[in-house]
């Protein structure tokens, strides 16, 4: 189970889990764990009040069961700020980062706000040995708080590029603290998101160290076409390297 293997002799390398949709969990050499965008519940069909927005893979862990010192929810959609699953996520000692955005979300949940930061682009800040740098994310009128994530631990520079839509000229700014060594991304190309062509055009930009592609596979109406991706990057892109990470699939960073 993917709760007794976060719970297993720490790795003194950082170590990341996929826990579907656009939700990581990473683990720092120090043992601490930092949430991004965690979906662990069926909240987006309890909103959406149909079966197109049904989650299609289960949650590979229980919010109770997953360690969560620092979460980052990117933005208020409620497949990363889960409201369902927040109260068990949000831990008696968990610090949040949130998008403006999640202001009534967060109060809504009844969270202490004494351990909640609302974030924008250019934001920074540091937390349980991560050190987080907030980035500019395109992902339309529905979201225009949104934010990406850059997330420094143990000499590792990670990439989230969160929900947005193909923007080169935002490149530099990912780049801003130095090379990636993990990068992810979505493909499934709805409601504003990169689709499967520009995640590997921007992979080509970034030139990241690892590419892992997300947002693909949970809900019928989110398209996504990992064939495709695959395609492309193995034919036009070779010289990149890039990973499928099943949902709870652990990758040593």
């Amino acid at each position: 189970m993917l709760r007794d293997l976060m719970r297993s002799a720490r790795n003194p390398k950082p170590r990341l889990f996929f826990l579907g949709q656009a939700g990581f969990a990473v683990q720092n050499g120090a043992g601490k764990w930092l949430l991004i965008d965690p979906y662990l519940s069926d909240w987006v069909r309890t909103m959406e009040g149909n079966d197109g927005f049904k989650r299609l893979i289960p949650a590979p862990i229980a919010p109770e069961d997953l360690p969560s010192d620092v979460i980052v929810a990117t933005h208020c959609h409620a497949d990363h700020y889960d409201a369902d699953a927040m109260p068990a996520l949000f831990k008696a000692d968990s610090v949040l980062f949130a998008a403006q955005d999640c202001r009534d979300l967060v109060k809504g949940n009844g969270l202490d706000e004494t351990r909640v930061h609302f974030v924008s682009p250019g934001g920074r800040a540091e937390a349980a040995g991560f050190r987080l740098h907030f980035i500019s994310c395109d992902h339309g009128t529905g979201a225009p708080q949104a934010v990406g994530l850059l997330a420094e631990c143990d000499g590792r520079r990670l990439l989230f590029v969160g929900d947005t839509c193909l923007r080169p000229d935002l490149v530099p700014e990912y780049l801003s603290d130095g090379p990636i060594d993990f990068m992810a991304a979505p493909i499934n190309g709805a409601f504003g998101n990169l689709d499967w062509k520009d995640c590997a055009v921007l992979a080509s930009l970034v030139k990241p160290r690892l590419l892992v592609p997300c947002h693909f596979g949970m809900f019928a109406s989110h398209g996504g076409r990992a064939d495709l991706f695959y395609e492309c990057m193995t034919k036009e892109y070779p010289e990149q390297n890039f990973l499928f990470l099943c949902t709870g699939e652990e990758y040593t960073l």
